[in-house]
């Protein structure tokens, strides 16, 4: 015999019908049974419910599930795609300063969303995604000094990882040694930058450093998620503010830097066990990460043998992940999850049907818009400074 459902608080006591008025029914019914009420439906409005989306027609039994489906996908689905936009470059008198959370409601997520930066930004991405279409990550392209520079600090940061193993202890997720690294990252960000900053704009340290260091998790919580890989591109964004990334540098921004930051979270997140910040659970695209779906679905448009449903082909994953950032995030998941992938990944199996990879690009930057860079839970960690405008 199965044992009854747990109880939430509002069944603790006799099921009556006459109901307080902190039930609220939409049609004069029971929300417990159906079963008409000696009451009419309560005046007041439902509570709202800021950090999900919109509230079903009818008040569930128990609290909501964290891992319901979106039911927003008809809305994604409408939007126009998002355009790539060129990036204005600063110019003296420079006024940089430390950067600040400003968004904590809907409203400010609506007046960031209205704004030029915001539109800039994700603009930003799209120019990253469309540098690297069709094109293979081995493949030839302009590597500048300030390139080179990066990819050197990731590399460093990858070798830390090596000379602070992680730690025994008895809970699965979020390994302590993982602060030791955070914490030697958050003492060296500032002599990173400096290796690369002209003289003129060394100063901007004390904007752009907050970004990097929270590029790669929370020490805290001992966790990662799309808002800490969105801060890295916000970082990237601001060196692209300040001409030190270029257009002709874009291709190798994603196949130089973005891959080498994608291998070097993948280590952090095997080797120090970082919780999903946030995740939908098996209702999200992935547990960690999104913006190498963007590059990925780009990098295979107009493939000649490669569709979407290639993904389920174990030879192509094994042969062609080292190449293309799509199929290497599909091959880490079977990897690091267990069982059938259409159960642990049902929204990345349901890609896999789309006809062509420009439709999954093009569904994958208006996702990105509405599950990331329109969420409260995500985006109020998000920094505003004098390069990144809060408007």
């Amino acid at each position: 015999m199965e044992p009854p459902p747990p109880q939430s608080p509002r069944d603790e006591h006799p099921h009556t019908h006459s109901h307080s008025s902190t039930s609220i029914p939409t049609t004069g019914t029971c929300c417990k049974c159906g079963g008409a009420t000696t009451h009419a439906p309560p005046s007041q409005s439902p509570t709202s419910w800021p950090d999900l989306s919109s509230p079903p027609a009818y008040r569930p039994i128990r609290a909501p599930a964290l891992n319901l489906p979106p039911n927003n996908t008809q809305a994604i689905i409408l939007t126009p795609v998002p355009q790539s936009q060129e990036v204005p470059t600063i110019t003296p008198p420079f006024h940089f300063q430390i950067p600040s959370k400003k968004i904590t409601s809907p409203d400010d997520i609506r007046k960031f969303h209205d704004s030029p930066t915001s539109k800039n930004f994700l603009g930003f991405i799209v120019a990253l995604s469309e540098s690297i279409r069709g094109r293979k990550i081995s493949d030839p392209c302009h590597e500048s000094a300030t390139v080179s520079n990066i990819v050197f600090i990731i590399e460093n940061l990858s070798l830390w990882v090596d000379q602070i193993p992680p730690v025994q202890q008895s809970s699965r997720y979020g390994n302590i040694s993982y602060r030791t690294w955070h914490e030697r990252l958050t003492e060296n960000a500032e002599s990173f930058m400096l290796q690369f900053l002209p003289k003129d704009l060394k100063s901007s340290t004390i904007e752009i450093v907050p970004y990097f260091t929270d590029s790669f998790g929370n020490s805290s919580r001992i966790d990662y998620g799309t808002g800490h890989e969105t801060n890295f591109a916000a970082w990237l964004y601001c060196l692209a503010r300040m001409g030190i990334i270029k257009e002709e540098d874009y291709q190798a921004v994603v196949a130089r830097v973005f891959v080498k930051y994608l291998d070097l979270m993948r280590k952090l997140q095997l080797v120090y066990c970082l919780e999903p910040a946030g995740s939908h659970g098996v209702w999200g695209l992935d547990d960690y990460h999104f913006l190498p779906f963007i590059f990925g679905s780009s990098q295979l448009i107009d493939h000649k043998y490669m569709k979407p449903k290639s993904i389920h082909n174990e030879d192509i994953l094994d042969n062609f992940s080292s190449e293309y950032m799509y199929l290497s995030c599909i091959g880490f998941i079977k990897k690091v999850k267990k069982g059938p992938f259409a159960e642990h990944s049902p929204l990345l199996d349901d890609i896999s049907a789309v006809p062509n990879w420009k439709k999954v690009n093009s569904g994958m930057l208006k996702m990105y818009k509405a599950e990331v860079l329109e969420k409260v839970p995500i985006m109020q960690h998000f920094l505003f400074g004098w390069l990144i405008k809060w408007e």
